[in-house]
């Protein structure tokens, strides 16, 4: 029996999103509402729809009202039905989508890339890195997957301060651990709203524009310190007294390339237990990869009280595995944990399990050997093929890390970039990491990424470099 009007209702449904709003009988209501649906383009041609019974009891309709509906649609051309197949929209509905307004077309990407901050994507372990996920997850407790802690996974805790007291020289424990998303997540922590790090923050002359506008996001101002082949001038932390914390990259400084000179780690250490308060933030970015000798192990090591040691797996394995971690001081953690929050909402349970299981089982280790071998090699191909073709130009810093520096003639630095660029060679130079309010000495050079490229482009890449680069005067 056909239905009366009604009064103008709005019925949503669950399995099919379709509101049925407006006047006239609920069939005609619904037959409007699945018109617009198709023609707006929600339901796409092929997209098969609720049976008739279901459909009905979800929008609280007679059968019949929905069958009148879709026979209606069928016989308009919108759907078609099919004995055994059930209901779907015509493939020959066309959505009346808007045209987007023309824009202009975006600049061709570089086909070759030397940026840094990149590890050699097509070296990431995945078979070893799956079978650790899949033992991992076998081996968790139902606990596991239950509202997360704000310290990180306890199995992740306890294979990292095994790892890193081992191989970087950090002294710690799993209770002065703490599990991030990054380098990045763990500075936003620490000087955020009641965060440890407040006023002014001394940091090296070169570093990450990033990491210094995180911190002026959260109103600290940034106080350049000097940086030579020795790394920063930590002696000159003496004298500014207004100063409570300090960034520094001591393994390898960021982008330089230089070490922190024993002296002065010793004058860092110095300085921060001079006073009451000192915090210094060590940056072990790529602590791993030093290949003409051992890597040098942590300041950390020298005060674990005073020193904040933060680390990642960015470089070493992946910039998509977003886990990193804080190694605190005592008086530090419970601080910490009050601001990253009562539920872990960051870093996955399932990488910081798979993680934990890729460090005991010594999978971390071999793909760190491995990639120090890989890294190595094409670090010396590099400085060897710009021996070869343009001797005049010298790699500064030290046989370390990812990334090199290429040290240029005055002003030209901004002119080899943009060559680069017209050849298809992403590149990226030194003034940009350059504290906007340093005074020390600048020079022209490149920030050379040897480990972004894949095996296959290297070469090419190369190439275009020693292609791009200024001849002798």
């Amino acid at each position: 029996m056909a239905e009366n009007r009604v009064n103008p209702i709005s019925v949503t449904g669950a399995d099919l999103h379709i509101e049925l709003s407006g006047e006239g009988s609920r069939r005609a209501r619904l037959t409007r509402a699945l018109r617009e649906a198709i023609r707006g383009g929600r339901l796409a041609p092929g997209t098969r729809l609720p049976p008739y019974r279901s459909l009905a009891a979800d929008l609280g309709l007679a059968r019949n009202t929905v069958a009148e509906a879709y026979a209606e649609l069928v016989a308009e051309g919108w759907l078609v039905a099919r004995q055994g197949s059930g209901t779907s929209v015509a493939p020959r509905a066309e959505a009346r989508v808007p045209r987007p307004r023309s824009r202009p077309a975006p600049a061709p990407r570089p086909s070759l890339s030397l940026v840094q901050g990149q590890p050699d994507a097509g070296s990431f372990p995945r078979t070893a890195w799956a079978a650790a996920a899949r033992r991992a997850l076998n081996a968790a407790p139902n606990e596991a997957f239950g509202p997360g802690d704000p310290r990180g996974r306890p199995e992740l805790r306890r294979a990292l301060a095994d790892y890193l007291g081992r191989a970087r020289g950090v002294r710690t424990d799993p209770g002065h651990i703490v599990v991030c998303a990054g380098f990045a997540h763990a500075l936003r922590l620490l000087s955020g709203s009641g965060g440890p790090l407040r006023g002014t923050l001394a940091v090296e002359a070169y570093g990450l524009p990033f990491h210094r506008s995180v911190l002026a996001g959260a109103g600290l101002r940034t106080r350049p310190l000097p940086v030579d082949e020795h790394g920063a001038r930590t002696g000159l932390l003496a004298g500014a007294e207004d100063v409570r914390a300090a960034l520094l990259t001591p393994a390898h400084q960021f982008p330089t390339g230089g070490p922190l000179h024993p002296r002065r780690r010793a004058a860092a250490v110095d300085w921060v237990r001079a006073g009451s308060g000192r915090i210094l933030l060590e940056d072990d970015y790529d602590g791993e990869f030093r290949y003409d000798r051992q890597p040098v192990g942590a300041v950390q090591g020298l005060d674990p009280e005073r020193v904040v040691y933060i680390g990642s797996v960015s470089k070493s394995l992946s910039p998509a595995v977003r886990v990193g971690w804080m190694v605190l001081p005592g008086h530090l953690v419970d601080d910490v944990l009050a601001l990253k929050g009562e539920r872990e909402a960051w870093t996955g349970v399932t990488d910081q399990l798979a993680l934990a299981d890729f460090l005991d089982s010594g999978a971390y280790d071999r793909h760190v050997r491995r990639m120090r071998r890989h890294y190595r090699d094409r670090r010396d191909r590099l400085v060897a093929l710009l021996a070869e073709r343009t001797p005049h130009l010298a790699v500064s810093g030290i046989a370390a890390g990812l990334h090199a520096v290429l040290r240029l003639p005055h002003g030209t630095e901004e002119s080899v970039v943009r060559a680069a660029a017209r050849r298809g060679l992403a590149l990226e130079g030194l003034a940009p990491y350059r504290h906007p309010e340093s005074t020390g000495e600048a020079y022209d050079g490149l920030v050379i990424g040897y480990a972004t490229p894949p095996d296959h482009a290297f070469a090419s890449a190369l190439d275009v470099l020693c292609r791009t680069l200024p001849a002798l005067p």
